[in-house]
């Protein structure tokens, strides 16, 4: 089969590119932003790319279009398509038809962890020798690819994908995590997010109910017991088998944090094993506790599942170190809702805590999802922020809609705003001292921002 795929550039339709065409089908795709290094990665792949979604690209004569969410009604190749009744379908749907139909989908949603929890759930199904299938929003650095039909030579039932809540198409306005069949299904978490399509959070457990339903009897929901939202989700009705984790009275899954960061696994009130690894925060040993348990369902012993965890090496862009330079350390994370810019600060906090307490953490951070542009979220942007001892903050009124200095002027002078990039770098590499920590928190490029605070480091 020849697909064709519209905002081929995306991770999510990026990785469906990288898994069709390991499936042997013809792979051709679109976007408005073809550059590296998505576009290198597909075309090293062999899949040809096309900048635009000029109307003329049905003349590649594709036996199906599929629509990657970033495409609306208005789109001229989309109009097109629709215009002479071409078939077309969505990412998510021919992922769930074509990839997933015969697997034991192990999926991950929550407002945040999704991403590392399933390159956790993968790392430990991949140590216990099950070569899993898997399709995460990021790059696990334990495989160094983001997608993959199975291990080398191998054919697993087993396949591990990020279930997001996002909308699946301008035409299919669920989530994507309803067309995944899941029989393994974690809840991280649930709060409020995607204020561009989600009148409230009522609206996300909504669709959160309807990945539930979608979980057969069978299957088992794993859901963080210690989150409200998650509660009333499973109160609408659970059809499946059910485990809680967190710290809730009842949780089937808790911890017992040690000094140095490793955590002590408590299943069903006796510890089961012990994790030791170099994460830092309360939000990464949930993760652990959720990639644990879906582990356990498909038969991975709880020793073995916290043993693979030590060898865990988390995702580029979380917490990932750039670089060092004259002592100060430079760090990528992906962070961009205030729950999450939160834990990422203060789980640095805590190890530096841990360390003796001195170094000093700089929180450089642009705001630039859409939630975070429709203002919804801006008030929480000091609390998210208190562990950081300095905040430089990067953003014009104009893009945001929301003035940024006066969003962070409740911290007083620790915290300062810019419009320009290069003004800002000056500012923070003026402030650096040997020791500190600096943090660049975006679900973006931001510029490059991090290469530039390394090489004015060095100069």
């Amino acid at each position: 089969m020849h697909i064709h795929i519209l905002g081929i550039c995306g991770t999510f339709m990026g990785g469906l590119a990288v898994l069709a065409k390991e499936a042997g089908h013809r792979v051709t795709g679109c976007d408005a932003n073809v550059y590296p290094p998505m576009s290198t990665q597909l075309e090293a792949q062999g899949i040809e790319l096309i900048q635009g979604f000029g109307p003329e690209q049905v003349e590649l004569n594709p036996d199906l279009y599929v629509i990657g969410n970033v495409v609306s009604r208005g789109n001229p190749l989309i109009e097109e398509i629709m215009n002479r009744n071409l078939p077309m379908i969505s990412g998510p749907q021919w992922i769930g038809d074509h990839i997933l139909q015969d697997k034991w989908v192990l999926s991950v949603a929550g407002t945040h962890g999704k991403t590392t929890t399933s390159a956790m759930v993968a790392w430990i199904l991949e140590h216990a020798g099950y070569a899993p299938g898997f399709l995460i929003g990021g790059i696990p650095q334990n495989f160094g690819i983001s997608a993959r039909l199975s291990g080398p030579g191998a054919n697993s039932e087993f396949f591990v994908i990020e279930a997001d809540e996002y909308d699946t198409a301008f035409f299919d306005k669920r989530s994507k995590f309803v067309h995944y069949h899941s029989k393994t299904a974690i809840m991280n978490n649930l709060e409020y997010d995607h204020a561009d399509i989600f009148p409230d959070i009522g609206a996300i457990e909504t669709q959160f109910h309807h990945l539930v339903r979608t979980v057969p009897g069978i299957g088992r929901v794993i859901a963080n017991g210690d989150e409200a939202s998650l509660q009333r989700v499973l109160k609408r009705g659970c059809w499946s088998e059910k485990e809680l984790f967190g710290s809730a009275a009842g949780a089937d899954w808790t911890l017992h944090e040690h000094a140095d960061g490793s955590f002590d696994v408590i299943f069903k009130g006796a510890k089961a094993a012990t994790v030791k690894w170099e994460l830092t925060g309360k939000h990464n040993r949930y993760n652990a506790l959720a990639a644990i348990a879906a582990a356990r369902h498909v038969g991975v012993p709880i020793k073995a599942a916290a043993e693979a965890l030590g060898q865990f090496q988390s995702v580029k862009r979380r917490m990932e170190v750039r670089g060092t330079v004259n002592g100060v350390t430079v760090y990528d994370d992906f962070a961009h809702h205030p729950t999450a810019i939160e834990t990422t600060v203060g789980g640095l906090r805590q190890k530096l805590r841990a360390a003796g307490g001195a170094a000093r953490i700089l929180a450089v951070l642009e705001p630039r999802s859409n939630t975070m542009k429709l203002g919804t979220m801006k008030d929480a942007l000091p609390g998210s922020l208190k562990e950081a001892d300095l905040v430089f903050g990067f953003g014009s009124e104009q893009a945001l809609g929301w003035n940024l200095g006066e969003a962070l002027s409740p911290m007083g002078a620790i915290a300062s705003a810019y419009e320009d990039l290069d003004l800002m770098v000056e500012a923070i590499v003026a402030a650096a001292k040997p020791g500190d920590h600096i943090i660049v928190m975006s679900n973006g490029g931001f510029g490059g921002v991090h290469q530039k605070l390394l090489e004015a480091l060095k100069a």
